[in-house]
């Protein structure tokens, strides 16, 4: 539900904001930046999602996991996509996420606010005896959500994308 009041906002603020402009430089000169914007927009992706392939096929090819090339061409496809669509505002985001340096800065803007948010109280799931489930705050970041069994040292098998090594002895 706040997705579709978040959407729902956007929208309706980028429609407020091209008709207050449209009604300030008139008709022909807000479809002709539309369109160019559309069409530059166009242009960039093409041209940074073929040199965004090339370099992960590079990687796949040394036996690399092209991850940030994954994310570069989510971005690219975001941007595209508000490119697209008619309006300024969504022009502006679109050529955040599509121009390389604006995408960095964006991709950094990004990860200290992801970094910031994990240093908060995490909430995870705990099993009870009774098979009832509640939710409790942990403010231990880097657990990756395990749930406090496994913490004590109670649970000894690999779950939740714990990894055990050949060298590296049990707990």
């Amino acid at each position: 539900m706040p997705f579709l009041l978040f959407f729902t906002l956007f929208a309706l603020l980028d429609f407020v904001i091209l008709f207050s402009v449209g009604g300030q430089i008139g008709l022909l000169t807000t479809l002709g930046l539309i369109l160019a914007t559309g069409f530059l927009g166009l242009h960039l992706v093409r041209r940074e999602g073929a040199a965004t392939f090339a370099r992960a096929r590079q990687r796949l090819e040394l036996g690399e996991v092209p991850s940030s090339e994954l994310l570069t061409g989510a971005a690219l496809i975001f941007g595209g996509a508000l490119l697209m669509a008619p309006g300024f505002v969504s022009d502006a985001l679109g050529f955040l996420c599509v121009i390389p340096g604006a995408r960095r800065l964006t991709g950094r803007i990004l990860a200290r606010l992801n970094l910031s948010v994990r240093g908060m109280a995490y909430a995870h799931r705990s099993t009870r005896a009774g098979g009832e489930s509640d939710w409790q705050a942990d403010s231990r970041p880097g657990d990756g959500g395990r749930d406090s069994q496994a913490r004590d040292g109670d649970h000894e098998s690999p779950l939740e994308g714990d990894f055990i090594g050949r060298d590296e002895p049990r707990r």
